[in-house]
């Protein structure tokens, strides 16, 4: 494939380095050869004193830049493999299966101290599959796919940017043009005239032209400047994703050439195996279908009510499980409910206190959201051969209305405060607080990427975006968001969210600022709907309500 050769760049070059230069001058000197025969590297400069071998060797073994596909691996390939993203000081040793995470000694302690299967690496290596060569292709694949993506947003920036320059200059050709126009017809009067008429149309000219530079001003000014700024935002949306872009590309195209290099060491080959999946999951969700609209193709209702429910069912949480499974929290009936594939009961769990929200956190393990006057928790539950299983639980100082979560992070909500806590429960920092009114933090959702939070502000009728450290990023506000309540991200980026008293499930764009779509509304059933969720498995989104029923639309 033509873009991994053209590819093949510093970003592969610099983790070579000159043998001589690093070991007799310490020196790091970009290789420029390497000789198979004395297993060296060497930088142009160096290369020229390569004779031990004789001429011929000389001629014979060393392989230049133009053959790197023969070069070894290199100790600084086996380092960035070897090295954990999360504390970069630290090698990864261990893969935790309940989360699908490769793990250093620091995530085990700090993250995955009350998990099952936390594994030595070296003790996969016969039982887990690395179809090394599959992965080749997919890489080459995607990057080729990242590279196109990337040249078509720099190719939309400049356009965007074109555009504009031609507006303005169009918008003061169209303004020297008024004016030339009214000095020419006031040039023409002048001929005949007295000296009381002559001064009058001087004056007429000047108010005429005042007249065109204050329109200018005013109107054609202020539009110029809407326009910039949409500009300036439209650009640093896109240049954003153009940085995510070029990121991801070096990821790739390093373990690419890493890929292709190592040999038969099994412990590398795993973890290498591992990252790759990793990365590549997030170039697709980038390449994905984050801003591709939801089409409803059909609907369907499902009841949810048991024989030991005493009250009709609040539906306020829904979580899709990755073989089609379906978790509710009925917070009405203080429950948590199990649906099989057909949206039936087949398992449910009681809990001692409201349930508000459920997030995934493994394909088979969910954290809930519960919380009352007196009891403010997470409660993790196992989905076990159709059964739902108690694990481990946290106590909060604050209440629990929300929660989310990526990579190890767990994000809560309590009306007012977004919060950041690891699986063990250690509390890490708080992220964001609004408290101008009773809701303002009210559910939360992280994008599959990890660096947009997205929150419901119940009791100021908004949407808002933040950076993964807190930072707010955008506002979103519509007629048919009045007191959002139910908030989804789906696994492309697509975001989903209710407005309880419109009756409505919308589409808002991942960046956080505009509607794309109203997906269903009170003619399709809809009555104050508190939860939605997509499941990917059935290419359907759920919606909960205050109602003994939910509802599955059926979209592509």
């Amino acid at each position: 494939m033509a873009t991994s050769d053209i590819s093949r760049n510093y970003d592969v070059f610099k983790y070579y380095c000159c043998t001589i230069c690093e070991t007799e001058r310490s020196v790091e000197i970009d290789a420029d050869f390497y000789c198979k025969k004395c297993l060296k590297y060497f930088c142009r400069t160096c290369i020229n004193s390569h004779r031990q071998h004789g001429w011929w060797s000389y001629k014979k073994y060393p392989y230049g830049k133009d053959k790197i596909r023969k070069w070894p691996l290199s100790k600084k390939m086996e380092t960035f493999v070897l090295k954990c993203i999360i504390h970069n000081d630290e090698q990864l040793t261990r893969y935790c299966a309940d989360h699908s995470q490769l793990c250093c000694s620091k995530c085990v302690e700090l993250n995955h101290s009350q998990c099952s299967k936390v594994t030595p690496i070296h003790e996969l290596t016969n039982t887990q599959p690395t179809d090394l060569q599959g992965l080749s292709v997919e890489l080459e694949t995607v990057l080729g796919e990242i590279k196109s993506l990337q040249i078509s947003q720099e190719a939309s920036v400049e356009s965007l940017q074109k555009t504009y320059k031609e507006h303005r200059a169009d918008m003061i050709e169209q303004m020297r043009g008024n004016v030339n126009t009214n000095l020419d017809k006031c040039g023409y009067n002048y001929v005949g005239t007295s000296g009381k008429i002559e001064q009058y149309l001087e004056d007429d000219m000047c108010r005429s032209v005042l007249s065109i530079l204050n329109e200018f001003d005013n109107i054609t000014l202020k539009e110029l400047n809407e326009m910039k700024d949409e500009v300036i935002s439209i650009k640093g949306s896109v240049t954003s994703s153009i940085h995510k872009c070029t990121s991801l590309h070096s990821d790739l195209l390093q373990l690419l050439e890493i890929v292709q290099k190592i040999g038969d060491n099994k412990e590398l080959c795993l973890i290498a195996s591992i990252k790759c999946k990793h990365i590549i999951q997030q170039a697709l969700t980038l390449l994905g279908n984050s801003g591709k609209v939801f089409k409803v193709q059909g609907k369907s209702e499902h009841n949810v009510r048991i024989t030991s429910d005493s009250n009709t069912c609040w539906i306020p949480a829904i979580c899709a499980l990755p073989d089609g499974q379906v978790l509710v929290a009925d917070y009405n009936n203080n429950k948590v409910k199990l649906l099989n594939q057909q949206y039936q009961v087949v398992s449910h769990w009681d809990v001692n206190a409201r349930s508000f929200d459920i997030c995934l956190i493994t394909p088979r393990e969910v954290a809930v959201a519960v919380s009352n006057g007196i009891i403010h928790a997470v409660q993790f539950i196992t989905v076990n051969q159709g059964k739902l299983v108690s694990g481990r639980k946290f106590q909060l100082q604050h209440e629990c209305r929300g929660i989310g979560h990526h990579q190890g992070d767990l994000f809560v909500t309590s009306g007012q405060e977004l919060y950041k806590y690891t699986l063990s429960g250690k509390l890490i920092c708080r992220l964001y607080e609004d408290r101008s009114l009773k809701y303002t933090v009210y559910k939360c959702a992280v994008s599959p990427t990890g660096d947009k939070l997205y929150i419901t502000s119940r009791d100021q009728n908004k949407l808002l975006t933040l950076a993964r450290d807190g930072t707010l990023l955008a506002t979103f506000t519509d007629p048919a968001l009045e007191w959002p309540r139910g908030l989804h991200v789906t696994p492309a980026g697509q975001v989903l969210v209710c407005g309880h008293w419109p009756h409505t499930v919308l589409q808002v764009g991942w960046e956080g600022e505009s509607k794309l779509a109203t997906l269903a509304t009170r003619e399709d059933g809809v009555w104050g709907p508190r939860s939605v969720c997509y499941s990917s498995t059935t290419s359907s989104i759920i919606v909960g309500q205050c109602d003994d029923n939910i509802l599955v639309f059926r979209v592509e």
